[in-house]
């Protein structure tokens, strides 16, 4: 088969992998052509053939289809995200609104949401399989959702929302990309380095000589940035680099205009009320909730506002005790945004004599990717190597297999650690290839695990900060939720059909091994020597595990309220600006005072370009969920196989079959308690 005078596409093969070297920024739109065509017609076909409503005849035709469809647009959205270029970009930005008009006009259509309410009144509805059932229940759901029921009229302005909020979210990623790696800041001097531990310096080094100049380059890429902000002596220049970050994509900053967000929120959040309220809801928040655990607005606000009672007053504490610090030890009068990484490692230090610098030598890449390999072996019994010579989008990208005590294949992984130009920052896990039964027997899920580390330095190995390491762990808690199902339905399978309130739940739990002297002897070993974590620093980790965590959970507060007020409250024709909420927010959660050229917001991309719009408030909802179910295995053993495998069996392998309340129930017995989270991060679990 050849596409428009094309080789064979290679998007257009869906009997493996995909054929990553193979892919051309021309062969986008001509696959998305021909599957969308393929797929219209194919809807046509069985509108006009089905007689009797049932999941053979209708649904899962439906659902092949869909799956399809992702499977071709999948290494597109991928590769946009891990190597983008210039002719990638346009293609994908001229495909976005044909997929957004197709994803509406199908779930607007009224044929097919008479279809699905057919098989839900069938008479064998009753004996589909729990998975089937959800996904007709999700589908019905999401078909008043799509704006199935409204008028004529009412479905083309949603349907031409759908497609301006999808170009608008990805222009939105796509200029935090560009003004994260416009800038960058230069040392030529030995002296501005002073403070800097010499991992970063290599790493800024290498990035120099990688543009052809001396000295240290040093870029607004997470490890650099963390790593100047912690440790640069320099306090003129690490004000730099804040104003840098914290007016990404602004109207203020070094580059200030140029690739500002500020009208591109204000439309996306006018679309997003004008969307909701054609449904039916008072707000956007609302609708957002609508497929979430949370049943209410004023449930999340409450929720968060309890949080807040319990963490500010020690916070105020936490961030006192710094500045009191910063007078005593440097004689600062005033702690500014800037200073506060700074001297709180500082603080760390001299109070538990640790830092992050201790521990890097301790989680060299190689040992903590396989003893986190080994750790899940021991917890659900699952064997985990590397698959050598699989094609990928880059050198170094590795890839893995999942086998199960009985052999079983169970998936799949690519796994792409360091940062580089051209790869949006951040953490995150994509489904590849979900888990299907057909006749041909079971379709292997397959994941992309993608993290922003520093790379190796004059081909030495990467050394992680703690904090690396928990996000890795992260990160690969939402790829076993994918890899492990056993769901036979793509709709429900792995994280498909999970609330997304639920969906952080497995990958926060993975968090906990981080901290356990067991798990730690797995894969904290010296680059050097081979020697396990001392115990001495074991003991001086543990004991600084909460500095500062009240901080650390106002900031996420803040971020979640902001998110659930905007998304509840903001009309672009009333006085407030969206820098008023994000200010009342502050005057009400934050203990830091923010400068006034801080535009956060702008580069918000979590609620702005992701999921998490009205949803923020996910990552700690989910936390109290992940916490309370650790709290089970401090009770039985950190690695009690039999309570390890009632995780793997009610949770990781269910996907979205059930309920995710339900599925924690049937877990840890009752419903979640938010002490466990309070006793975790340091705060007493009073009145909890």
């Amino acid at each position: 088969m050849s596409v428009q005078g094309l080789p064979t596409n290679p998007l257009l093969d869906f009997t493996g992998l995909p054929k990553f070297s193979a892919i051309r920024p021309e062969h986008v739109e001509p696959a998305l052509n021909q599957v969308l065509a393929e797929n219209r017609a194919r809807v046509e076909h069985l509108l006009a053939v089905t007689r009797e409503f049932t999941w053979d005849d209708f649904v899962q035709p439906l659902e092949d289809m869909d799956e399809r469809l992702g499977r071709m647009w999948s290494p597109v959205t991928h590769l946009n995200s891990v190597m983008d270029n210039e002719a990638l970009r346009e293609v994908y930005d001229r495909c976005l609104p044909k997929l957004s008009e197709y994803q509406t006009e199908l779930a607007q259509d009224e044929r097919l949401y008479r279809g699905y309410k057919a098989v839900a009144d069938h008479p064998d509805y009753g004996h589909l399989t729990q998975a089937q059932r959800k996904i007709v229940e999700n589908t019905l759901r999401d078909f008043r959702l799509s704006g199935a029921e409204l008028s004529a009229s009412d479905k083309q302005r949603f349907k031409a929302i759908q497609q301006e909020l999808a170009a608008l979210n990805n222009r939105f990623s796509q200029n935090v990309l560009d003004a994260t790696q416009a800038w960058a800041l230069w040392i030529t001097g030995e002296e501005d380095l002073a403070g800097l531990p010499e991992s970063a310096r290599a790493v800024a080094r290498q990035a120099a000589q990688e543009d052809g100049k001396r000295g240290w380059k040093f870029t607004l890429d997470g490890p650099a940035f963390v790593a100047f902000m912690s440790y640069a002596d320099n306090r003129e220049l690490r004000r730099q680099m804040y104003e840098a970050y914290y007016t990404r994509a602004s109207d203020q900053g070094p580059h200030a205009g140029r690739w500002d967000n500020g009208e591109i929120i204000v439309r996306v959040l006018t679309l997003r009320q004008e969307a909701a309220r054609l449904l039916g809801f008072e707000n956007y928040a609302a609708y957002s909730l609508a497929p979430k655990m949370a049943q209410s607005v004023e449930q999340v606000l409450g929720f968060l506002r309890d949080l807040v009672a319990r963490a500010k007053p020690v916070a105020e504490k936490e961030l006192d005790e710094l500045r009191q610090f910063a007078r005593d030890e440097a004689g600062l009068q005033s702690l500014e945004a800037w200073d506060i990484p700074y001297y709180s490692e500082k603080l760390r230090e001299a109070r538990y004599a640790i830092s992050q610098q201790d521990l890097r030598p301790y989680f060299p890449v190689p040992h903590v990717v396989h003893g986190m390999f080994r750790a899940v072996k021991r917890l659900y019994g699952v064997e985990i190597r590397e698959i050598i010579g699989i094609d990928t989008w880059h050198p170094d990208v590795s890839f893995y297999e999942i086998r199960d005590e009985n052999g079983q294949l169970r998936g799949r992984f690519y796994l792409d650690l360091y940062t580089r130009a051209h790869k949006r920052g951040g953490a995150w896990m994509d489904q590849c290839v979900p888990r299907k039964r057909s006749a041909a027997g079971v379709q292997t899920p397959v994941a992309y695990l993608t993290c922003n580390f520093s790379p190796p330095v004059d081909a030495r190995v990467s050394l992680l900060t703690h904090s690396e390491v928990i996000t890795l762990f992260h990160e690969f808690g939402h790829g076993l939720h994918h890899l492990l199902t056993t769901v036979d339905h793509v709709g429900v399978a792995g994280i498909n059909g999970v609330e997304w309130d639920a969906v952080e739940l497995p990958s926060q739990f993975m968090e906990n091994w981080c901290w356990q002297r067991e798990a730690l002897d797995l894969f904290a070993r010296h680059y050097e020597t081979n020697e396990c974590l001392p115990g001495q620093l074991y003991e001086k980790m543990i004991a600084a595990k909460n500095f500062q965590s009240a901080m650390q959970m106002v900031r996420q507060i803040e971020f979640a309220l902001f998110d659930m007020r905007l998304h509840g409250e903001f009309e672009a024709e009333a006085d407030r600006t969206v820098q008023d909420y994000l200010d009342e927010v502050r005057r009400e959660v934050a203990v830091v005072v923010h400068p006034p050229f801080n535009r956060f917001q702008n580069s918000f991309n979590h609620i702005f370009a992701g999921g998490y719009a009205a949803g923020y408030y996910s990552y700690k909802w989910a936390e109290v969920l992940a916490a309370d179910a650790f709290s089970l295995f401090e009770e039985r053993g950190v690695f009690d196989r039999e309570t390890g495998q009632a995780f793997f069996h009610k949770i990781l392998e269910q996907g979205g079959s059930r309920e995710a309340m339900r599925l924690f129930v049937d877990f840890r017995g009752r419903e979640p308690k938010i002490d466990a989270l309070l006793r975790h991060s340091g705060l007493a679990a009073e009145g909890g």
